[in-house]
């Protein structure tokens, strides 16, 4: 009877290990240095989001969150790196809401965006900026639109590429208000172009742009999303004028499927806390960006509806890839 108790007894214990050491493992993570793939060049919009986070997560996790810009293709090439990538925690993916756009436009990607990564934690809702030129004549996106219906296919804008969150922004706009102004997607930094005037006008993340337009060398006219921007609060939106028109970016973070779930409950647990931190969500609003916290689940949900909206304004406006 004995040594058939000591026998039930090791085997109970035998059946725990792999449950005790996936705990453990858990519990242990981080044990080294985290990657976060980003999509685009240093100073843009995702990328200024991105290290901030990396820093705060850096002091919450005891471990460095090293940044990797991987830009190119408009931000498809991210996404391969980190969907081939061990699914373990230690290379993740800041997601924006072009990675849903993408999701949407192409049909010859190597990999599927909703199915292939895991959805761990949203971190953000950021606006647009519709600007332009200080030596273009509006002055109000009013005088604006007038301006473009006077002059149909005389207004170029410039956005970080075709299929990008502000291209469907300016396709959006454009629709609704019944002009014709023409996109020119640049896979290098646009600014110069625009700053120089051989652009009159681009739709660009506030992040980006804000500087410049708190330097005078662009006018913001409107800003795209549902409320006005804390570090722009003289600049209306495009739903002032415009009502129902609403265009916002999501950033949230990412990993190749297959993360363990204690791996994305703890990550989103410390990225939940950062965001409400105080300091950390000013710096955020100051940019644009509105904090948003949610379940990964929920998280997840609301990226595979940011592809069926994307797909849907693709079928009105008509876009094709340029």
């Amino acid at each position: 009877m004995l040594v058939r108790r000591e026998l039930l007894s090791l085997a109970a214990g035998a059946a725990m290990l792999p449950v005790m050491s996936q705990f453990a493992w858990a519990q242990a993570y981080p044990a080294r240095p985290v990657h976060l793939v980003i999509g685009y060049a240093p100073g843009t919009a995702p990328d200024i989001v991105g290290r901030l986070l990396a820093q705060a997560l850096s002091l919450r996790l005891g471990q460095q969150v090293v940044v990797d810009n991987r830009p190119g293709a408009s931000s498809n090439l991210a996404v391969e790196v980190v969907v081939h990538a061990p699914p373990d925690g230690y290379t993740l993916l800041l997601e924006t809401s072009t990675n849903a756009s993408n999701a949407a436009f192409h049909n010859d990607l190597s990999f599927d965006f909703i199915r292939d990564t895991v959805p761990i934690a949203s971190v953000g809702q950021g606006s647009y900026v519709l600007a332009v030129n200080p030596s273009f004549p509006a002055m109000t996106l009013p005088e604006f639109i007038a301006y473009a219906k006077a002059n149909p296919g005389k207004v170029n804008y410039a956005t970080a590429g075709t299929g990008s969150v502000p291209h469907f922004a300016g396709e959006l706009f454009k629709t609704r208000v019944g002009i014709e102004i023409v996109h020119v997607p640049y896979k290098s930094n646009f600014y110069p172009d625009v700053i120089g005037g051989q652009v009159q006008a681009t739709f660009a993340a506030v992040s980006s742009a804000i500087e410049f337009v708190k330097s005078g060398k662009l006018r913001a006219l409107a800003v795209t999303g549902a409320k006005r921007v804390d570090g722009l609060p003289d600049v209306p939106t495009i739903g002032e004028f415009l009502p129902g028109y609403e265009m916002a970016g999501l950033f949230g973070i990412g990993g190749p499927k297959g993360v363990p779930t204690e791996v994305v409950d703890r990550l989103n647990g410390e990225i939940s806390a950062v965001l409400s931190q105080a300091d950390f969500k000013d710096r955020l609003l100051r940019l644009g960006t509105a904090p948003m916290a949610m379940a990964s689940e929920d998280y997840g949900k609301l990226m595979a509806s940011e592809v069926e909206k994307f797909a849907e304004i693709i079928r009105a406006a008509n876009l094709k890839l340029e």
